[in-house]
């Protein structure tokens, strides 16, 4: 059965082809849901959306923070052959553009007849240039270009296409939450969708720091559930990005992962009233582990569950991330074991809007998952690295987990390994046991690693350069 012909055996070809809503939560952890085990965050929506869906528990994402995670999801390609590898900043605002020559699974949707819209964070390039969203694919974009700027909930201004959306209030007081805006647009969207198949894809911003937002119900909720104290004096940290210290930013961070279960609960509830819930699939996840950064506390919230490190490394927990895919009488409940990555939603989405598939990417479809009955094609290997942090690369092989640090200052770092399979938490490094598995995983990152301008030249390479 060829992969057009499979996906329609889920869509049917008698009726429209699927709606496709992509819901990528920002810096959320694999532990801060409670259908993947939280015990402190009340997450009913997301929770529901698992049980009636499929919940992956050996998903990944494309890196370990934003910019190289949505690159890689766009683009069908891990980091060794990205060209955004990490945050770096490129002017007049923004992160470092996704080039004329990279076509995203979004421009094919688009050109195929679908709608497409991003509604919350892009970081892949400016209006002005190569990176411009309206230039890869989205009829429509509305929120944060710039990634630093995303880390205030109540910015001076935002995009609409390439128009400013003037916030100006928030300059004197903490007025407009851009949030609750971003997600308004995006269910205004939903209500106002017509009869071509749509593409919906959600960056939201929610839980990533700054750890700050209104003193809503269910910032008092928590506030009570944790008895927690205020902050005062030297404790209560200036955040960089707002005009009013947060003073129970426990308390905030539940809410704001709290805030976001209630819209996708209401994206559901938009979805269903449109009458399009039987074909639509929504999918959940997030884009890295969960951060520490400007009220964040991981170990607090047991935010990466028993997983090693969080957002910046290349551990489980950096990396691991939730995934769910819900579409009611067309995805099967159940849980999948069976471990996939972001850059495998290229492939994925193609397939389900029954587009030839296309080479030269490191995705595989994982559409045969979905029914539960198709025979799925695996990797033979997962590859991550990290420009950041004196360089970062990372494999999986099997339940074997290779991660090499520091490579920017010494390619022929030693490589750490660890039996997922046994060792979950990375906790004992076994490389000394198993020689031969360490030289493969080295085969793997040499093979997987290509050189390119947002990812530092590693020393050898320089030196070739120089001879």
């Amino acid at each position: 059965m060829t992969a057009i012909a499979f996906a329609f055996v889920l869509f049917s070809s008698a009726q429209p082809r699927p709606n496709i809503i992509f819901i990528f939560a920002d810096d959320l952890g694999y532990g801060e849901l409670g259908c993947y085990g939280q015990q402190k965050i009340e997450t009913p929506n997301i929770d529901k959306l698992a049980k009636d869906g499929l919940r992956f528990t050996q998903f990944y994402s494309g890196s370990t923070v934003c910019a190289p995670a949505r690159a890689s999801f766009l683009t069908g390609l891990h980091t060794g052959h990205t060209v955004v590898r990490g945050n770096k900043a490129f002017p007049p605002e923004g992160q470092t553009p996704l080039p004329d020559s990279v076509i995203t699974f979004v421009n094919l949707l688009q050109n195929d007849g679908y709608a497409t819209a991003a509604f919350g964070k892009w970081g892949l390039g400016f209006i002005s240039n190569s990176g411009d969203p309206n230039k890869k694919g989205f009829d429509k974009f509305y929120g944060y270009n710039c990634q630093s700027l995303a880390h205030d909930y109540f910015p001076p201004y935002i995009w609409d296409n390439h128009n400013k959306v003037d916030l100006a209030i928030n300059k004197t007081s903490d007025s407009i939450y851009s949030a609750s805006l971003i997600h308004s647009k995006a269910i205004e969207y939903i209500h106002q969708s017509g009869s071509k198949p749509f593409f919906l894809y959600l960056p939201y911003t929610l839980p990533h720091g700054d750890v700050i937002g209104p003193h809503d119900e269910l910032y008092v909720y928590y506030a009570k559930k944790f008895n927690e104290q205020y902050l005062a004096g030297k404790d209560l940290k200036t955040r960089p990005h707002n005009i009013i210290p947060e003073p129970l930013p426990h308390s905030q961070f539940a809410a704001m992962v709290g805030r976001l279960d209630k819209y996708v609960g209401e994206i559901v509830k938009a979805v269903t009233e449109k009458g399009k819930a039987k074909n639509t699939i929504i999918i959940f996840s997030s884009d890295n582990g969960p951060h520490r950064e400007n009220g964040g506390d991981p170990e607090f919230f047991h935010s990466n569950g028993i997983f090693k490190g969080i957002k910046r490394d290349l551990y489980e927990g950096g990396i691991r991330v939730p995934f769910i895919a819900y579409c009611p009488g067309k995805i099967k409940p159940g849980v999948i074991e069976q471990p996939a990555a972001l850059w495998d939603m290229y492939p994925t989405f193609l397939q389900l809007a029954g587009i030839p598939q296309i080479k030269n990417i490191d995705g595989i479809s994982i559409v045969p998952l979905f029914s539960n009955n198709g025979k799925q094609k695996k990797h033979e290997y997962f590859y991550w690295e990290f420009h950041e942090y004196d360089g970062r690369q990372a494999v999986r092989w099997g339940d074997w987990k290779g991660v090499k640090l520091a490579v920017n200052k010494n390619p022929d770092a030693t490589i750490e390994l660890y039996d997922l399979k046994k060792d979950p938490g990375e906790k004992n490094n076994v490389a000394a046991i198993y020689p031969h598995v360490v030289k493969k995983i080295g085969d793997f990152i040499n093979r997987a690693h290509q050189s390119n301008s947002d990812w530092p030249l590693l020393y050898n390479e320089i030196n070739r350069t120089k001879q």
